[in-house]
């Protein structure tokens, strides 16, 4: 059989341009660098002020008066000067407590409606679900009035006096409209199925719900939670109206105390800000991914 003869360069030279093909280069991804840009803006507009007042917590009186954005040495004293002078200790329990019941009434009151309104057919709930959603856009301070009215009629007609006292500053929030969207939406991706199967097994809602919905809900709840410690934890105006002593004040009404004591010791100021924001530092270190987890899959995501 004859040998096939090599390629000869004028036959090489004879093949068609369009066959040479030159790599063609990406286009440039200008969306993408706007986009990042963007973050990158909203990133270091969210991180200076933090970096700042983190940073002058650790400054004597001197370099925090001075402007400048480093301590020298860290004087790590501020803290416990800051702690000792607010009396810190008793409106940091005080949030502990108002902030352990509020969030444990809500997560029982918001999953039990959230769950209705999610599995179960009953007269007007499309009715109920939206009026729910509209108090949304009601600002806080419109709901004031009426709930002090409510809750100074509640300690007067009941066992124990709400005003100055722990169910003023935490029954009102133990049954919000976000926390109950936020937990209707995930209960809603649970397949049917599951309602089907344990039903078969002999199981009502209760047990559906504590058995099935809850374990499978952990990221949705864990949100809840931290949406619901950030809001008590945060809480002024409001026990600020309901409180005339300082024995169920928060730690946020302390603070604004320390500022106004303080005066020109600017360097205790911010540790004493540094102090009140480190419980919800902390706790969102923690269920960082947790939290992200609830946001991406309960509906909420953009």
């Amino acid at each position: 059989m004859a040998s096939q003869a090599p390629a000869t360069p004028r036959s090489m030279a004879q093949v068609h341009p369009a066959a040479v093909r030159k790599p063609t280069r990406a286009p440039f991804p200008l969306g993408r660098v706007l986009a990042y840009g963007v973050l990158l803006v909203g990133a270091v507009l969210a991180l200076v002020p933090f970096f700042y007042t983190v940073s002058v917590s650790l400054m004597n009186l001197t370099e925090a008066t001075a402007g400048r954005w480093l301590p020298a040495t860290p004087q790590w004293g501020n803290y416990t000067q800051a702690w000792n002078e607010a009396n810190f200790s008793l409106y940091f329990w005080n949030s502990v407590r108002i902030t352990l019941i509020t969030v444990a009434g809500e997560l029982v009151f918001c999953t039990l409606a959230a769950y209705a309104f999610a599995r179960m057919a009953f007269p007007g709930k499309g009715f109920m679900f939206a009026t729910l959603l509209s108090t949304l856009m009601l600002p806080e301070a419109v709901t004031w009035v009426p709930n002090f009215i409510t809750v100074s009629w509640l300690g007067r007609v009941g066992p124990i006096p709400w005003i100055n006292n722990w169910p003023a500053l935490t029954i009102p929030f133990m049954a919000g409209a976000f926390g109950i969207f936020l937990l209707r939406q995930f209960f809603q991706q649970i397949p049917n199925e599951l309602w089907d199967s344990a039903q078969i097994d002999g199981a009502g809602h209760l047990r559906f719900l504590v058995r099935i919905i809850l374990p499978l809900s952990k990221a949705a709840v864990m949100t809840l939670a931290l949406f619901g410690f950030i809001g008590a934890w945060n809480s002024l105006a409001w026990p600020m109206l309901v409180t005339t002593t300082p024995d169920w004040r928060p730690i946020s009404y302390g603070l604004l105390a320390f500022l106004d004591e303080a005066g020109s010791f600017f360097h205790l100021q911010m540790a004493g800000s540094v102090i009140t924001m480190a419980p919800i530092l902390l706790l969102y270190f923690f269920t960082q991914r947790t939290f992200i987890e609830g946001i991406a899959t309960s509906g909420l995501k953009g």
